[in-house]
């Protein structure tokens, strides 16, 4: 299977994107609406969305309205079940849903507070609704940074200098949060007691790179894209999985190391979050791939070291652009068997000129284009003619 370059370096960059997420609240007084639909004893449509990959969310449309419902990681580890009504403006609040949140769709204005958040509306073909977002500085797509430069789309700031006012002034159909769960969604109290619908990104606690995608078809829900977000993201799916069953040929596994220690300690993928599922699929040798937990594992550089030594191969290395500026952090990194050999690659190939990197932009909703760079680098006979997307390697 070879995949070659076209728009993001191949053509399959067409059938990507995919974003997901989202998590609702109600606008000021919603909850005092007359419910005269059906509501909880109705059966959902047949043949809506279907959810095969993610665990954090679930989509059920029925006739008048569909139900999100979204899992959400409280201070301390505990998980509780967030409950959103999507209804179309005018329509009655349904009766056997307490405590659901109500969203009007499709939502037509968005602020988003990531660059997943973009990536999602971009995946959506919504990314023109785009009006606000936390930070200007750090953005990949050619549409919202033409918006910008227009004035369409304004800096609303990020968790504790988030300008509440100037949200609420705005008064977007959606804004979207990626919470920090030893904070809370409680912290965007003012603007959902004010009216506007605060949206929760969690697609970060999934398992795998398609998991995570996934969350593009909330996206999907929320702006009446149903229908062409599932095709594109089967689409995407598809790729992936001819991938993975690529690699399942491969006559090697080779070792792989992942990041850099910071401030002394090395922060080491989980062997249930995403990125290990990333490395499984692209036929490499991760030593802690059989570690519990999705959170990253804080080790000394005397534990990793042993691995780092003899690793044939080091990728995302972080905020460095050659060897030289990695052997410039600590000179005991020459030592290391990848260095020797070259085989260091980062993801910071897609760097635009203003220091936006695309990798955490479209990389989250094109996990096909991700593994395909991967393998090529690993395996790189089994994908020959493919040409490097996101990564590059370092000289």
């Amino acid at each position: 299977m070879t995949i070659k370059n076209s728009r993001y370096g191949s053509r399959y960059a067409r059938i990507l994107l995919l974003a997901v997420f989202f998590y609702g609240s109600c606008r000021q007084g919603q909850h005092k609406e007359t419910s005269t639909v059906a509501g909880a004893g109705e059966t959902p449509v047949q043949g809506a969305t279907s959810i095969k990959y993610a665990h954090g969310f679930s989509i059920r449309q029925f006739e008048h309205y569909t139900l999100v419902n979204i899992l959400d990681k409280k201070p301390g580890g505990a998980m509780d079940t967030l409950h959103y009504l999507l209804l179309k403006q005018g329509d009655p609040v349904p009766e056997g849903y307490p405590g659901a949140q109500v969203i009007r769709v499709p939502v037509r204005t968005i602020i988003g507070s990531s660059s997943m958040h973009i990536a999602l509306a971009d995946f959506a073909g919504a990314a023109d609704r785009i009006v606000g977002l936390g930070n200007l500085s750090y953005v990949s797509s050619p549409l919202v940074r033409e918006n910008i430069k227009a004035g369409k789309v304004t800096q609303v700031g990020l968790d504790g200098n988030l300008n509440n006012e100037l949200v609420i002034s705005m008064h977007p159909d959606l804004f979207i949060a990626m919470v920090n769960p030893d904070l809370g969604i409680g912290k965007y109290k003012t603007i959902t007691d004010a009216g506007v619908p605060v949206i929760l990104n969690s697609e970060w606690l999934e398992t795998s790179p398609l998991a995570r995608a996934e969350w593009v078809k909330v996206m999907g829900a929320l702006t009446g894209r149903e229908a062409f977000v599932n095709k594109k993201f089967d689409s995407v799916a598809h790729a992936y999985d001819s991938l993975v069953q690529l690699t399942s040929h491969a006559a090697s596994r080779p070792h792989v190391i992942i990041g850099m220690p910071y401030k002394g300690t090395w922060f080491l993928p989980g062997g249930e979050g995403y990125m290990a599922q990333f490395l499984r699929d692209a036929g490499a040798y991760y030593k802690w791939a059989d570690t519990k937990g999705t959170a990253s594992l804080p080790l000394s550089f005397e534990s990793a070291a042993p691995e780092a030594l003899t690793a044939d191969y080091w990728l995302n290395v972080g905020y460095v652009d050659t060897k030289e500026d990695i052997s410039g952090k600590d000179p005991r990194y020459a030592a290391f068997r990848s260095f020797k050999t070259g085989q260091i690659y980062n993801y910071n190939k897609r760097v635009n000129d203003i220091g936006s990197n695309d990798y955490w932009e479209s990389g989250g909703v094109n996990p096909q284009l991700v593994l395909a760079d991967m393998i090529r680098i690993l395996h790189p006979e089994l994908l020959p003619d493919h040409e490097l997307i996101y990564y590059k390697q370092l000289k």
